[in-house]
């Protein structure tokens, strides 16, 4: 059995690693849980047993098999100690993802690219993994050429930080009190849509508009796919929600589509408009499946698609997506 590492097991990502661990009766003999220097001392139960937090150093891998990041800055920091000292690390943040050197993977989709790993294993973007699971089998059937796609990100992917700040918006405005002054988000998230998530980059597209071009056409092993991605953060506590229009290169019936996406891995079909049934956030959060629905032909182009998709960006966004990962490792 191997010997796991989670770094950052104190945060959102890390406290979901451990359960879906438990779960998915993952295979552990010893478990190291790491963090900074700040959360070193604290104290973490997992299947019955208590760990004691530690800081996280470049000596921290030793004998250890696989390398869970839960993203931010140790990534660039310390997962090259880590493969140094032979385990393969699996990583939640945007550090190696679009390393040519590095896979980005999605089990769902490309689950042959861990075969050429040499120490460390992307996790894609949340919002990314939701989308391509969805896609994956469209893709199959009639080879995608573009994806318009505009995402309902859910605060927790902002961290534990998020979930406070709603909360605590939404606490001033129940008593009346004075406007809550933001720190998470730029602006008042309560009652409102932020079309903003991450910074601005190239043409005035955000980094996490970015990520979902660029890691959707390494996942498809494809440059043609054309995306183009509008990311809003919005008052819901988790679970991401997108609005994906596909053109595909081969016609298909709403029939197919909906045939293809209910016999799909990691995929549940939801979409019986007639019943007013079709995927939300509160219904998908605690879930691994990525859900689809309001599927509907897009009268304006020959060949196009519109879908509905829900995920719970915590789970198969980050941690059951890198557990599966690990999985893939044998």
């Amino acid at each position: 059995m191997p010997n796991i590492a989670i770094v950052g097991a104190t945060g959102a990502v890390g406290q979901e690693f451990l359960k879906i661990l438990a779960e998915r009766k993952f295979p552990v003999e010893e478990l190291r849980l790491l963090a900074t220097k700040r959360s070193s001392g604290t104290k973490m139960t997992w299947q019955g047993k208590e760990y004691e937090v530690r800081e996280t150093t470049h000596d921290s891998f030793k004998g250890i098999d696989i390398a869970l990041f839960a993203g931010g800055s140790a990534s660039t920091e310390f997962a090259p100690s880590a493969v140094k000292n032979g385990a393969v690390v699996i990583d939640n943040s945007s550090a190696y993802r679009m390393d040519p050197e590095v896979p980005l993977i999605v089990p769902e989709v490309n689950p042959e690219d861990v075969k050429w790993h040499n120490g460390i294993i992307a996790n894609p973007n949340c919002s990314t993994i939701i989308m391509v699971v969805a896609l994956k089998p469209i893709n199959d059937l009639a080879g995608i050429k573009r994806i318009v796609v505009s995402t309902y990100q859910a605060v927790s992917g902002a961290g534990k930080e998020g979930i406070a700040e709603l909360e605590a918006e939404v606490k001033a405005w129940s008593k009346g009190e004075s406007p809550y002054q933001p720190e998470v988000f730029p602006y008042q998230i309560a009652f409102n849509l932020i079309p903003r998530i991450d910074i601005f980059q190239d043409d005035d597209y955000t980094k996490e508009e970015w990520k979902m071009v660029k890691e959707t056409q390494k996942i498809f092993h494809s440059d043609e796919i054309k995306v183009t991605a509008t990311c809003v953060r919005v008052p819901v506590f988790r679970s991401h929600s997108e609005s994906i229009n596909i053109e595909t290169a081969k016609k298909l019936t709403i029939a197919e589509v909906k045939e293809a996406l209910a016999k799909a891995p990691g995929v549940i079909l939801l979409d019986e408009p007639s019943k007013d049934t079709y995927p939300m956030p509160l219904e998908t959060a605690d879930r691994d499946e990525v859900f689809v629905g309001r599927i509907r032909e897009d009268q304006s182009i020959e060949n196009g698609i519109n879908i509905w998709v829900a995920g719970d960006q915590i789970r198969k966004g980050a941690a059951t997506n890198a557990v599966q990962i690990a999985e893939l490792l044998g």
